[in-house]
């Protein structure tokens, strides 16, 4: 039976100039690069500047992944931001996005679920789009963690970096089998008992404040291996497909340990994993877009590869998407 399938039709990315090496940490913290690289797999993290916001390194992005797809702005008519850090309260970062690419029309939101936000927000737009809503959109995971962070704890500040990834996606006419291009399932889950493993110690409406990043992170390490495992297990069965046919998992990069874990468990060796994170360290909702725009532009990514993309953060939320390129 013919159907709509949300299509990927451009990438795009962008990190801040500032680039933040385990070296420099070390010279004002109890740690090392040897320390750092040996946990965590990361080398270094980009740090936006003074007066540089989240809705900018979005806003970057996108220009970037509309000029991949070989769109304008005005092709735009649905915007999802995935974020943890907006520039303000409110409004959503996305309708500032929306205003700095020159946009009257269409609509823009935000979606909230750290560092699952863009696997949430892409789900959201492919339901959206294949229901005939809306024809073209651009997904956005975009961050400036490093304004959350306890610069004095080494157990998180050494993890997190600044960054953006986005998408542009179509609603394309397709058989509605397994072969088609584009995605062909998204499964999502969260489990609110969790709050204390990954969370920030503060909020508009209970402290009145930002608050800083805390993280157990043993903890978190192992609900990570066996949700992401399950997850993408999930989508692969929901997309009739197995772990045999993915060529390339496009991972959230926070900790090559738990990229080397999962893809384990799922009985996939390392080198089919997209590692990006020693490059940019955890960036949240903009890892997995920024890995996968790092793959499409180096050629790794082939007509007709199968990807597997999945993430999991605080709350916990956690989930995964089958997309056929």
């Amino acid at each position: 039976m013919s159907r709509l399938r949300a299509c990927i039709i451009g990438t795009g990315s962008y990190l801040p100039a500032r680039v933040l090496s385990n070296a420099e940490l070390a010279a004002r913290l109890d740690t090392s690069d040897e320390w750092i690289i040996e946990r965590t797999g990361i080398r270094q993290r980009h740090i936006a500047a003074d007066g540089e916001f989240t809705s900018d390194l979005g806003t970057a992005a996108a220009l970037n992944a509309l000029d991949s797809a070989g769109l304008a702005p005005a092709d735009i008519d649905l915007i999802i931001v995935a974020t943890a850090t907006p520039d303000q309260t409110f409004p959503a970062v996305a309708t500032v996005i929306q205003h700095k690419l020159g946009m009257t029309h269409g609509v823009a939101f935000d979606v909230g679920a750290v560092c699952s936000g863009f696997l949430y927000a892409l789900s959201v737009a492919d339901a959206l789009l294949t229901s005939g809503a809306y024809r073209t959109a651009l997904v956005i995971g975009a961050e400036t963690f490093s304004r959350l962070l306890d610069w004095e704890d080494r157990t998180t500040c050494v993890l997190f970096g600044d960054g953006a990834g986005a998408v542009v996606l179509r609603a394309q006419a397709s058989p509605g089998l397994s072969s088609d291009t584009g995605i062909l399932a998204t499964r999502l889950h969260s489990d609110g008992r969790y709050n204390d493993l990954l969370h920030v110690d503060g909020g508009p409406g209970s402290t009145g404040t930002t608050g800083k990043l805390r993280m157990k992170g043993r903890e978190v390490f192992r609900h990570a291996v066996t949700n992401l495992a399950a997850v993408m297990t999930e989508t692969l069965g929901a997309a009739d497909l197995a772990p045999a046919d993915v060529r390339w998992v496009i991972p959230h990069q926070a900790n090559l340990r738990i990229l080397e874990g999962t893809a384990k468990k799922l009985g996939l060796p390392i080198d089919r994993v997209v590692v990006t994170v020693d490059r940019h360290a955890n960036t949240s909702a903009a890892s997995v877009p920024l890995a996968l725009d790092t793959a499409v532009r180096d050629g790794r990514i082939a007509p007709g590869d199968i990807l597997l993309l999945e993430a999991m953060g605080g709350g916990f939320t956690w989930g995964a998407a089958a997309v056929r390129w």
